[in-house]
């Protein structure tokens, strides 16, 4: 048997199953909710005073005691019960004990449906914007990293396969990119979530003339949703934050994949920190990209909670549930998978070294430069589909003789085809020629990338200069 009193066990005539008891509790999960159920508390308890739905001096000295319980359980002075069946029903039972009866007048005009609705909002909120500045902060490093390597050269690949020469500064921006959009969809999402549920009640509403834009303004609410049965029923803003991490997720991913094969001797195109990888307990060699690959793995665990929400969601009629309840362990793993995440990738980032000798030696016979030598030909006049196949013919010997483009003389170019008599055409051969070339906007040549650098100093400057150490100066 529970030994906290139930606060709605007027009606039964028998204590609650311990095993009962058990399964239905969410004190073990919900209770990092207490600090966002103690601020919808005092808004609520002030609004009730202001409209004389109860008496002033009770609003205050609620307000006040729910201050000071506030303070006391953020130093550990004082502790939710453990055998709470939730985090509100926590909450009020400390504030009985402090207080005694008035403490009850709290809960007119609510129930635990709106209650819960506008903690976990309240929570999603803030943790969306310190997802956001984790975010940013690896943009932050990526942006650095990127221009540290405005010359350095890699193959640009597609089907995994040596397509065209690329720079590194180029590739690093692309994931820079990425998280940008992952930002701008949290931002998408904590706007939909940005609306007050406290004031709908159970379900219905309240027969009490309650202030709900009174309550909004106070808890930072841009706005009140305006049906009751919509404010219990609705986790949308759940699924839909959960969504943005699984595509943020995704992108750290796709990351770690890159960094993982980069980090194989096969390719030797990075090195990574002793302080950021591990070692074998039999292969003394081994040095393992364990950040990276954890990261790879926990991007499905993020699709699970996602997945897990969507199917909680999709069978039940209005309104509230108790089946919702099983909405906070999924949206608060996301969180915290994805917030370590960002954290562990950031740091590995910082401590990784891109090896451009490596990535330079990759490029030499790899044919990467062939799209040039065509598009010569069709500045010459030549249709591309003819281009294409007389240096397709042209690499098929060189693959015959084991030779490379940039072994090719000039003789060599004119014998495949007289357009290539240009004193020009020999440049084309070299990876260096190749992305020098690429000029057009978004592209990989040297003025486009450093104005695609600008673009990406820019946005981080947009957004939140401070923290990321942008407003005197910039970054290197």
């Amino acid at each position: 048997m529970s030994s906290a009193p139930k606060l709605w066990a007027g009606r039964f005539s028998q204590e609650t199953d311990a095993l009962i008891h058990q399964f239905n509790a969410s004190l073990p999960f919900d209770q990092r909710l207490w600090p966002y159920d103690i601020r919808g508390s005092i808004a609520h308890v002030k609004m009730l005073g202001d409209c004389g739905i109860i008496p002033l001096s009770d609003s205050q000295a609620i307000a006040e005691g729910l201050k000071t319980l506030a303070e006391d359980l953020a130093v550990g002075r004082a502790a939710l019960p453990p055998d709470a069946e939730d985090v509100h029903m926590a909450v009020e039972t400390l504030l009985t004990q402090r207080l005694g009866p008035i403490a009850g007048r709290l809960h007119t005009a609510r129930s635990r449906n709106d209650q819960v609705a506008t903690d976990i909002r309240l929570y999603v909120m803030d943790s969306i914007v310190a997802t956001q500045e984790r975010v940013r902060a690896l943009q932050a490093t990526l942006l650095a990293q990127a221009q540290q390597h405005r010359d350095t050269l890699l193959p640009g690949m597609t089907h995994l396969q040596h397509a065209q020469p690329v720079r590194l500064t180029h590739h690093l921006l692309t994931y820079f990119w990425m998280l940008a959009r992952d930002d701008d969809r949290l931002s998408d999402a904590r706007s939909r979530c940005d609306a007050l549920p406290l004031g709908a009640g159970a379900l219905a509403g309240t027969t009490f003339p309650i202030n709900r834009q009174q309550v909004a303004e106070e808890l930072g609410f841009a706005r009140a949703i305006p049906n009751s049965l919509d404010a219990v029923s609705d986790r949308d803003f759940a699924i839909e934050t959960v969504s943005a991490l699984s595509i943020l997720m995704m992108h750290l991913s796709r990351l770690s994949e890159e960094l993982i094969l980069w980090n194989t001797p096969a390719f030797g195109w990075v090195e990574m920190g002793d302080n950021v990888t591990t070692g074998s307990s039999i292969m003394p060699q081994k040095k393992n990209p364990d950040v990276a690959e954890l990261t790879r793995g926990k991007a499905g665990r993020v699709y699970g909670d996602l997945v897990g929400l969507l199917t909680l969601m999709k069978g039940l009629p209005l309104a509230y549930n108790k089946d919702m309840q099983e909405d906070k362990e999924p949206l608060f793993d996301a969180f915290d998978t994805a917030d370590l995440c960002l954290a562990a990738m950031n740091t590995l980032l910082q401590n990784t070294a891109f090896r451009a000798e490596r990535m330079a030696a990759a490029l030499r016979g790899d044919f990467s430069t062939a799209t040039d030598l065509a598009d010569y030909l069709v500045r010459q006049g030549l249709p591309f589909r003819q281009a294409h196949e007389a240096v397709g013919r042209l690499v098929a010997r060189c693959l015959a003789s084991g030779h490379g483009l940039e072994d090719l003389t000039g003789d060599d170019l004119i014998a495949a085809s007289e357009l290539f008599a240009g004193a020009d055409a020999a440049a084309l051969t070299g990876p260096r020629g190749s992305a020098d070339a690429r000029e057009s906007e978004g592209g990989t040549g040297g003025a486009a990338v450093e104005t695609q650098l600008n673009q990406a100093r820019d946005h981080l400057a947009r957004l939140d200069p401070a923290p990321l150490g942008l407003g005197a100066g910039g970054l290197p």
